[in-house]
Order: C-alpha cells, then structure tokens, then sequence
C-alpha cells in the first residue's frame, strides 16, 4: 500500500485508525476465543495427566498465554488482511465510477460535436 503524502499526517488519517480498530478488534477476539479453548486443555491436561499437575504454576500460565498469543496475532492479521480487501473493493469501485462518469462525459461531448457538425453541413448546404 502506498505511503501518505509527506505532508499529511498519519495519525490523522481515518483508515489509519481504522485499519488499527480493525486490527485490535480482531486481537481481542483471537485472545478471547484462543484464550478459553487453551485454558479449557490446560484444565483437561491438569485434571488427567499428572505430568501437568507436577509443574508449576508458572509454567501452566505459559501453556495458557502461548496460544492466546498466537491466536491474538493471527486474527489480527486476519481482519487486518480482510479490512484491506474491502478498501482495495471501495478504491476499485471508486476507480470503475469516475471511468464510466468520464465516458459518459465523453459520449455527450461526442454527441455535442457530431450535432454541431450535422448543423454546420446543413448550413452549408444551404
């Protein structure tokens, strides 16, 4: 994606904060959802394996927080790479919208001249 102009400033820009709501939304989400299912298998491992319930504290918090990192960045990443897709869909929109305004600009300037020619022939005709 191309870089703003030197003079306008990032933070002011609406898709940059958009683009970082989206991003952050999509972390919470991923931390939350990722966060339940490995909290549920750390519980599963500490309730039948006692190879789980011989480690620390400690060590079963990082077997929690492991996943429900990864999955705060991938869904980040996730509705960060679909945020982009609907902007890229709104700037080709917008892009297919001036083309057509132009050619219909461009077929009523035709139209105008081929009339305007019409009536000089006729003129001359006469």
């Amino acid at each position: 994606m191309p870089s703003p102009l030197p003079n306008d400033d990032p933070r002011k820009l609406s898709h940059v904060d958009s683009a970082a709501r989206a991003a952050s939304i999509g972390a919470l989400v991923g931390a939350a959802k990722w966060g339940a299912v490995s909290l549920a298998g750390v519980a599963l491992a500490h309730a039948f394996s006692p190879l789980v319930r011989n480690l620390t504290i400690q060590f079963r918090v990082y077997l929690w927080m492991c996943p429900t990192t990864i999955g705060s960045m991938v869904e980040a990443d996730h509705r960060l790479r679909m945020y982009e897709t609907m902007v890229r869909a709104e700037r080709r929109e917008k892009i297919e919208e001036a083309r057509e305004r132009a050619l219909v600009e461009e077929m009523v300037l035709l139209d105008e001249m081929e009339a305007r020619a019409k009536e000089r022939a006729a003129t001359k005709g006469k």
